[in-house]
């Protein structure tokens, strides 16, 4: 018989991969298994920054029991006995950052406790066609596999002044169950994604998220395609040295005066984030007005190859 915790392991594994596809879906088909003999990785597409320092969204750290996300000013309390073991991989280019896998601090002696995923969906970047956390996780629940059932549908919940979107499902085959929550930062979906055999267990990592951190200090204004021939004032085209055929999505902080004062590359080469960061620092915006005062503005840009027309990115 399968202990518990391999179920847990197996399960987790196929969930991650589930969500990959489905946050993450256009990509291609992704390839898994061992590497071959002799293989080097090399850092090559990478995520990184430029300009002024400014949190990052996948700048979080879990640590005594606590979750802290300085971007999305938020802050969870798990509790002591849990833990991240592992770092989660840099966001892809589609925008997809998986934050925390937290987990007991003993997975085999508290295996009935589960499993936190704490994930975002960047929406400037998502090739998945949505706009709004109701609809990603809508999107979620009609892309689950004939193995899983819906326990809940997407229904909008209030915790911690905040709203959320709820998904809830489960594997009777593994006995299981998936408690999603969704809510939109800073024109992202954050989700907190809870997976384990007990529903009282389960229920009370939700019940901790009343007691979830809010921001203190307000971000910038988030506008999608708001980098457009009537709001650029000055710009000024990176040149490229070597051909690259990766899309470079970046999203950029523009201050009250219309300059780009922080630059963050979600998935490039070094080269390519040095030669669009050089021309990025010298585009001047028209400055957004929020009720008749300037207010800095946070939106995103596509570089490389056009292969997302929802993204409407000036090249």
């Amino acid at each position: 018989m399968i202990s518990s915790l391999s179920r847990l392991l197996a399960f987790l594994a196929a969930s991650l991969l589930l969500d990959a596809a489905v946050y993450g879906a256009g990509q291609g088909t992704a390839q898994y298994g061992p590497l071959p003999a002799g293989v080097i990785l090399v850092k090559g597409a990478w995520s990184s920054a430029a300009g002024t320092l400014s949190p990052l969204p996948e700048d979080g750290r879990m640590s005594n029991g606590r979750y802290d996300n300085a971007y999305f000013g938020l802050g969870y309390a798990v509790g002591s006995d849990w833990t991240q073991r592992y770092e989660g991989p840099p966001p892809s280019d589609s925008g997809y950052y998986v934050l925390a896998q937290i987990e007991p601090q003993n997975p085999a002696l508290d295996s009935s406790k589960g499993h936190i995923l704490i994930a975002a969906q960047d929406l400037f970047f998502t090739l998945a066609p949505v706009r709004s956390a109701l609809e990603l996780v809508s999107y979620h629940r009609q892309h689950l596999g004939a193995e899983y059932r819906v326990e809940r549908d997407p229904i909008k919940v209030r915790i911690a002044n905040r709203d959320f979107v709820r998904l809830d499902y489960l594997s009777t085959v593994a006995g299981l169950h998936w408690h999603v929550f969704a809510t939109e930062i800073r024109c992202h979906v954050v989700q907190f994604v809870f997976t384990g055999s007990s529903t009282k267990t389960m229920e009370r990592l939700v019940e901790n998220m009343k007691t979830m951190l809010q921001p203190t200090v307000s971000p910038p204004v988030c506008l999608k395609d708001f980098a457009t021939p009537d709001t650029v004032l000055e710009r000024e085209e990176p040149i490229f040295s070597q051909p690259r055929f990766n899309p470079v999505a970046v999203r950029i902080v523009i201050d009250q005066e219309g300059r780009v004062k922080h630059i963050h590359f979600l998935s490039a080469f070094p080269e390519q984030a040095k030669n669009i960061s050089d021309a990025l620092l010298q585009w001047r915006f028209k400055p957004y007005l929020l009720n008749g005062q300037p207010v800095e503005v946070e939106t995103g840009l596509l570089f490389g190859r056009t292969a997302r027309p929802s993204t409407a990115a000036l090249r």
